[in-house]
Parts: structure tokens; sequence; C-alpha cells
């Protein structure tokens, strides 16, 4: 019995080997992908946030150092986490694990046969973002130093992983063009007859080898039509980047003023602190010349009230922040500060502008126009299958009995011929089903246009709307609710120094103040989140 355990082991062992060896042959040749070379897309659209960008391939970092001690370090702004390759999976049972163990020795080479490893390509390269000079954000400059909406929105426009990803799509895309319009592979056949009794014979011989080499071509107008598809196609995921970038950078902006409020509603409580502790005196001052101790409850209970308004605009706060920083790929222990002013002057006014600019610059127009004019080659290929393709061949057939020639007509010399074939496209109704289905496609195509510009109009009518609601209340509550309310507190304080008002009517208008500056401050940042929102509609600055 132990024998035959060990036997079983010893076999399970070859058997391993043995897939090894197959799953390197098979490989052989595909273990490494070439590195696609970079290029450029350009658009016809107007200038945007993302037009004539080049679009290149991903550099690769260089491998981990080998001092690393650990899979996962500390990583500084938009960098990536690096993973070796012992770290990558696991197996559950003992010999699943020694199985494991055997083949990670092995690697595929270039030839397909299996090589030793050495300790430093085990680890797996990175993937790094394309280099900037925003891409990079050291701690002081990240959580010390306050930094406008904008320099965030270039760092995550750098180094976002769903704007790589999209790039590379778009890359792929581009390869695809080379391959429907080239021509399908060659065929070769070799035609024999292993017994020469059995052979094809002729009067000049029998044949020993038969060797034919075809090649299809198909209508020349069809793979130009395929090719325009395909850049089409091409065109369209260049929309997605952009539509991608756009949303990115919305909602960049968006938690950028969050915590540009969450920081000006806490300096605002943190002014009225200080006009707490100046009414707590006054109320103080009253009580020792004979008034109520109640006030001075009142006005320390106003404290305690700022202080539970502080903890929860700072929570508030660092929600945001930490939205803001998954936007720009920062590490957590480094928070983004917003600086003290948003800096908003391009609130858009005119509706008209901006609806003739997102029919130029929005990018989910922009690829759904590229969308119909693709269905529109499809359908000028679906009415190409009405066309023949053609098949064109050599065969050349091997006499090997040239000296033995029976006919006084024949010299026993190897044959060469040509062969020309033609498809038959006869089943019509198929073709005109295909016909008519590309044309539904791109009648879709262009309701779906005209679905999403009154969607887009609608929605611009809406942020409009509220656009100047937002400008007409900061308005009021700059020009007259918030002056108005501090000349009623100041009067309110002389009044209750003068024991001619109660101090609650005291603690109502400074309650009123805060709530008042409080607002203007939601209202400033809405607005500006509204301007993003707008921006994002139209898909292009509405500077």
């Amino acid at each position: 019995m132990r024998n035959h355990r060990k036997n079983e082991s010893v076999s399970w062992k070859n058997r391993r080997f043995l897939l090894a060896l197959l799953a390197g042959l098979s490989t052989g040749g595909c273990a490494t992908s070439p590195k696609p070379k970079p290029f450029a897309f350009s658009q016809s659209a107007p200038p945007s946030a993302s037009a004539n960008r080049e679009v290149g391939p991903i550099n690769a970092r260089n491998p981990p150092s080998a001092q690393t001690p650990s899979a996962i370090r500390t990583v500084g702004y938009n960098e990536g986490l690096v993973m070796t390759a012992p770290q990558l999976g696991f197996v559950q049972d003992s010999e699943a694990r020694a199985s494991n163990d055997e083949l990670s020795q092995l690697d595929i080479s270039e030839e397909g046969m299996p090589s030793k490893i050495t300790e430093n390509d085990s680890a797996i390269e990175e993937v790094k973002p394309e280099t900037t000079g925003l891409q990079t954000m050291n701690a002081d400059s990240a959580s010390g130093t306050q930094q406008p909406a904008q320099y965030f929105v270039s760092v995550a426009l750098a180094g976002h992983p769903k704007i790589r990803a999209a790039r590379q799509r778009v890359a792929a895309a581009a390869n695809v063009a080379p391959q429907v319009s080239a021509l399908p592979d060659p065929m070769f056949n070799n035609t024999f007859w292993p017994i020469q009794n059995q052979a094809l014979q002729t009067a000049g011989g029998r044949v020993g080898h038969q060797f034919g080499l075809s090649q299809g071509v198909p209508w020349p107008e069809k793979l130009r039509t395929k090719a325009d598809i395909a850049n089409r196609e091409v065109q369209m995921a260049q929309a997605e980047v952009d539509r991608i970038e756009r949303e990115i950078t919305e909602g960049v902006r968006l938690a950028y003023y969050e915590v540009w409020f969450a920081t000006r509603a806490i300096a605002i409580v943190e002014e009225t602190r200080e006009l707490v502790d100046d009414l707590t005196q006054v109320a103080e001052a009253r009580y020792k010349s004979g008034g109520s101790q109640q006030d001075v409850l009142r006005a320390q209970l106003e404290t305690d009230r700022l202080d539970d308004q502080t903890v929860t605009l700072r929570k508030q706060k660092e929600q945001a922040q930490a939205d803001l920083a998954a936007l720009v790929q920062q590490p957590v222990a480094l928070m983004p500060e917003a600086t003290e002013e948003l800096g908003l002057t391009n609130v858009p006014e005119q509706l008209d502008g901006l609806l003739a600019l997102a029919e130029q610059c929005n990018p989910e127009l922009r690829a759904i126009a590229w969308e119909i004019q693709r269905d529109r080659q499809k359908q000028k290929l679906a009415c190409l299958q009405k066309y023949p393709d053609l098949q064109l061949g050599l065969n050349y057939a091997i006499i090997s009995d040239d000296n033995n020639v029976i006919s006084p007509v024949a010299n026993g010399h190897d044959n060469i011929s040509f062969t020309v074939g033609t498809t038959l496209p006869i089943w019509r109704e198929k073709i005109n089903a295909g016909i008519r289905e590309a044309a539904h496609r791109t009648t879709s195509s262009t309701e779906r246009l005209e679905a999403e510009r009154d969607a887009i109009q609608g929605k611009l009518r809406r942020l409009m709307a509220q656009a100047d609601a937002l400008v007409q209340q900061q308005d009021i509550y700059k020009e007259r609710i918030i002056p108005r309310t501090e000349d009623t507190l100041k009067l309110s304080i002389a009044d209750y120094r003068g024991k001619r008002t109660d101090f609650f009517t005291l603690i109502e208008t400074y309650r009123e103040l805060l709530m008042f500056e409080t607002q203007l401050a939601r209202f400033e940042a809405t607005l500006a989140g509204t301007v993003a929102q707008i921006e994002r509609t139209v898909g292009c600055p509405t500077q």
C-alpha cells in the first residue's frame, strides 16, 4: 500500500510537470505582449478640456525594491499599490500548495519552454499613469497648503484610473481598423496519396503530391467600409474619455465646494463664539447687578450649542475631504484643504449660448453622433453583401512517374494550374434582413440623439433657473438681510445693557445672524456646484 501511494505521488508530479510544459508551449509567443505605440487623437469638436490630447500607452513603473518588507507600502500621491507574485493567490490544501510551490519555480520563456526565474523577477511591475507636472503631490502641498479647485481637477485628470482605463479602450479600438481592413489569411493545402498503387494516375504518370494555395479577396468596398466602422468606434471611445473627464471634473469640484462650505461654516461658528463670550460677560455683569441667573445659563448653553455644531461641521468636512481625496487618489493621511475664497466669476447668463455650445461640446451628443455615422456605415456594409467575393488559387501537382510516360502526347512534366472562384450571394432574404436591421439601428441612434438633446436642454434650463435664483438670494443676503440683522443685534445688545429688553430676544437675534451667515455660505457653495454641473452638461468651460 505504501509503494502504491508513492507511485501515485510520483505519477502526480509527472503529470503536473507535463501540464506546466504544455501550458508553456501553448502560450509561447503570447506571454509578453508588445507595448503599443503612442498615438494622438484629434476631433472636430471645439476645444475642450480633453481636445487634442495625446493619448499614449501607460508606462511601466520600475519594479519595487527588494528591501521592501511588505507587499503594500505607503505610497505618495497617485501611486499604485505594489503587490508581489506570491500574494496574488492562495491554495487551500497541502497538496495544492505543494503543486503551487513547484509551478511557481517555472516561467514561460519567449520560446515557450519553462525556465527558472530569479527572486528579483518575481515582483510584478506596477502600472504608472502618464507623468505630468501636477501628478505628484508631496505631503506639505497636500495637507498644509490650501489649493484652488482647478489644482485638484488637474491632478485627478492626470492620473485617475477611470480615465486611464478609457484611454486604453481608445488605444484598443484604434487597432481594430488594420485588422478588419486586411485580407483574410491565405490557405495552403497538400493532397497526397500514401499508397502508390492507389495514387491518381494520368497519361504522364502518377500524381505524388498536389499543392494548393488560395487567397480570398472580398469586394474592395467592403474592406474600406469595415475600416470606416472601426474608425467611428475609435471616435466613440474618445468621446467616452471626454465624458469621464467631465464627470470626474464635476465630482472633484462638488467635493471641493463641500470642503469649502464646511471650512467656512466652522470659521463662522468660531467668529460667533467670540460674540457669545461677550454676551456671556454681559449677562454675568447684569446678574451681579441684580439680574437673572437664567441669562448666564442661557449664554453658557449657547456656547455648548456652538461646540456641538462645530463637531457636526468637522465631521461633514472630513467626509467631503475623504471624497475629494479619493477622486485625486490622495493617501488617507493627507487631507486636502480649500482656499478661503471660491473665486467664482464665470456664472453663465445666456441660455441660448449654452444650448448652442452643448450641441458642439457635449460628449454624450458627440458619441451618439459618431454612433449614427457608424450605423450608416454598417447599413452600407449590409448593402454590399449583395456583391460577390473572389477566391484566387494556385495549384501545383507533382508527377512522380515522368520516366514511364504511357501516352505519346504526354511529357510527364509537373502540372501548374490557376483557379478563380466567387461566392454566390443568392440568399436575398438574408441580405435584405441584414439591410433592414442596419436601417432600424440607424433610426434608433437618430432618435436617441434627439432624446438626449432634449434631456440636455431641459437640464440646462433647470440649472440656469437654479443659478439665477441663487445669485438673487446671495445678493439679498449680502446687501439687505445680514446688514440689517447685524444692526438689529447691535441695538439688542445696547437695549439689554440698558435693561430695555430681555436676554431671550438678544439670543434670538444672534441665532438669526448665525443662520443667515451660514446660509449665505451655503448659497455660494451651491452656486459654484451648479456652475460645475452646467459645465459638465455643456461639455466644455462656459467662460
